[in-house]
């Protein structure tokens, strides 16, 4: 169950831009060792710019459930050790890095993989008490070169989570324990960029 605020329930809203193109307005952040967040995250001329490091998140203040998020993003650069991020949801409180959540990896070349962090599960996927559990995509990589921007939907919907990047399904996960929370981006060493951050209210599955 989602604990830290009540969420928004997605099937009596309209689509939302949870991104106001201006400011960080409904968001607020977490970063490692109590860092300032404004040396990692920006707002200019319509976009969000994260460089990186440290590791960190940026999350909205409301928790949602039972919705489609398409974020806009790209590369800015990529390097060894610095070619990742990722979206995070059904975040659960408290924060840390990272909390318990579904992680949809961000990193180059492999959009589309699972991270379930924090004692986060799904069905066939247990938690082992000792580290995050990897959910490998089975699909070819359907990223756009680096700084050309991506199309990322994320379809939660009651235990479910699936992946899609610039149109093309990349992976599925069922039965998870968390199913509801807030929405975030990783500072996970990639220097990217957003531009878009969307969300479509969907109807809640039969029996929820």
């Amino acid at each position: 169950m989602f604990t830290g605020c009540e969420t928004v329930n997605a099937r009596k809203a309209e689509t939302t831009d949870l991104f106001n193109g201006k400011d960080f307005t409904g968001w607020t952040f977490f970063m490692k060792n109590n860092a300032d967040p404004m040396q990692t995250w920006s707002v200019t001329n319509g976009v969000i710019h994260c460089v990186g490091k440290p590791a960190g998140y940026l999350r909205t203040k409301k928790g949602y459930h039972d919705y489609r998020l398409t974020v806009e993003w790209r590369f800015v650069k990529v390097a060894r050790h610095a070619d990742n991020t990722g979206v995070l949801v059904n975040m659960q409180l408290p924060d840390a890095v990272w909390p318990k959540c579904v992680e949809c990896q961000g990193q180059n070349q492999k959009q589309g993989d699972f991270w379930l962090q924090g004692g986060a599960t799904a069905e066939g996927h247990p938690d082992d008490g000792r580290r995050p559990i990897h959910v490998a995509m089975t699909a070819a990589p359907n990223e756009k070169p680096v700084g050309e921007w991506n199309i990322y939907q994320v379809i939660a919907s009651g235990d479910t989570v699936q992946i899609i990047v610039n149109g093309k399904s990349m992976n599925r996960i069922t039965g998870c324990n968390v199913s509801a929370g807030f929405i975030g981006f990783q500072s996970e060493g990639a220097e990217i960029e957003v531009r878009k951050v969307q969300l479509e209210p969907l109807a809640a599955p039969a029996g929820k």
